[in-house]
């Protein structure tokens, strides 16, 4: 595909992604997920839950507030340096990030090219507790979910008596009051955030910040990115943030260009320190081998939830080009059916035949809370076929009227086209073991 405008109305039009408050004109890059949207969703989130906490002894969850006390924010460094740099425009006052707009500085607005001299502008949303507004009441929304997780370090150490090195696992929002947006939900001023603190000792940083490297990339590749289009991007030492020893991105080649998928850093023991030296309270880690104590150096792989989904979508939008049974044209979104926001649709071969949809009712309850399934009586088959590959549907159910007499099914493959009779006894079965194999 040559550009995003495909995505945005295929989303919004078959329930994905909706900007949010549309009715009132919309909120800039920030957005709601729809029905099909949050299955997907959660289905990526869940699948990366169970790969790096579920089947790991060494990782453990949990779900940080979102409003934190504002000291965190200064031990982090997040007030003074979480900033981009900010140019306006001298003529119509429209606001840029510098760093983004190249060497030729113009105006999208009027085109001028005067503008004022870069600015630092904090992206963090400032909020306050309680009913009076005044600085010392003042505190952000997050802009980034790790710091919860080192706050939290001595205690989960403690509670769930892990041994260095082991990581803490999170998923949830951030918020960031970003200049520039774009690319659909690329660039969102509230987004979700999954990623890991990796604890370890220091001098072992290195070999481990490789490994983890390895299992982020691995993970986009399992769940259906085209691993050509990923590439690795490592920061220069004069561009690493304040707190990194190390950082390589994960990039994506999206129709708007390469940009970051994901990362993996080195965070040193900056945070633990930092941390540390604000509240008082020791954060050291006693290593019982050796009898000694010493802050634990940290490897932090992270991902954008809507980054991926995103990639995702574009991976898996393509136009038949009708030599493929379909008509020109018709849009198959290729998911792969372990993320699929509907894994399995029920087709009753004949919407006004009672025994049909009695029958195919049927098998819809047995796979109910075993998969994510729609059920379909509406148009001809070839209609209902359309809209399930518009939406990645992996494999369709036709219940016919052989259905009735040999306790089987026809199930049509998204990908393939291929139809073949499967019993309904074995039908589960069957669908477990194509989706696990996915």
């Amino acid at each position: 595909m040559e550009n995003i405008s495909q995505i945005i109305s295929l989303t919004k039009r078959r329930g994905f992604i909706f900007q949010s408050s549309e009715i009132y004109g919309g909120v800039g890059a920030i957005w709601d997920f729809g029905p099909l949207g949050v299955e997907m969703k959660n289905a990526i989130k869940n699948l990366w839950w169970k790969k790096f906490v579920m089947e790991r002894q060494d990782v453990v969850g949990m779900e940080g507030s979102i409003i934190m006390n504002p000291k965190v924010w200064e031990a982090s460094g997040h007030i003074n340096s979480f900033t981009d740099p900010l140019i306006e425009c001298k003529k119509c006052n429209a606001r840029f990030r510098a760093d983004l707009m190249g060497d030729k500085k113009q105006c999208q607005n009027c085109k001028s090219e005067d503008f004022t001299e870069s600015k630092d502008f904090n992206l963090m949303f400032k909020t306050f507790l309680g009913p009076v507004e005044t600085d010392a009441d003042k505190t952000y929304l997050r802009p980034e979910t790790a710091q919860s997780m080192f706050t939290n370090f001595k205690l989960i150490l403690d509670s769930s008596r892990q041994k260095v090195p082991f990581g803490i696992a999170q998923i949830g929002k951030a918020f960031r009051n970003e200049i520039t947006t774009g690319g659909f939900i690329f660039r969102s001023r509230e987004f979700e955030i999954a990623e890991i603190e990796y604890f370890v000792k220091p001098g072992t940083d290195e070999n481990i910040f490789e490994e983890w490297l390895n299992l982020w990339e691995k993970f986009y590749i399992d769940i259906g990115i085209n691993k050509n289009k990923l590439r690795r991007y490592e920061h220069s030492k004069e561009a690493l943030s304040h707190y990194s020893k190390r950082t390589v991105d994960v990039e994506y080649e999206f129709p708007f260009g390469w940009s970051e998928l994901a990362g993996v850093a080195n965070r040193t023991d900056y945070d633990l320190s930092q941390h540390q030296k604000f509240s008082g309270a020791s954060l050291e880690y006693f290593d019982s081998e050796t009898n000694t104590k010493y802050l634990p150096f940290v490897i932090e792989p992270t991902m954008g939830i809507e980054r991926i989904m995103l990639a995702l979508l574009v991976d898996g939008f393509n136009e038949s080009d009708g030599n493929d049974g379909r008509e020109k044209g018709d849009i198959v979104l290729k998911l792969n059916s372990r993320i699929a926001p509907v894994q399995v649709a029920i087709f009753p071969l004949l919407s006004n035949k009672d025994e049909l949809i009695k029958k195919s009712q049927e098998v819809l309850k047995t796979l109910l809370g075993e998969f994510r399934v729609d059920y379909d009586a509406s148009g001809s088959i070839g209609r209902r076929y359309r809209r399930q590959d518009e939406i990645g549907t992996p494999y369709c159910l036709t219940i016919d009227f052989e259905s009735l007499k040999n306790d089987d099914l026809t199930v049509r493959d998204r990908d393939t086209m291929k139809q073949e009779r499967i019993k309904i006894s074995e039908l589960k079965n069957y669908l477990k073991t194509k989706i696990s194999n996915s």
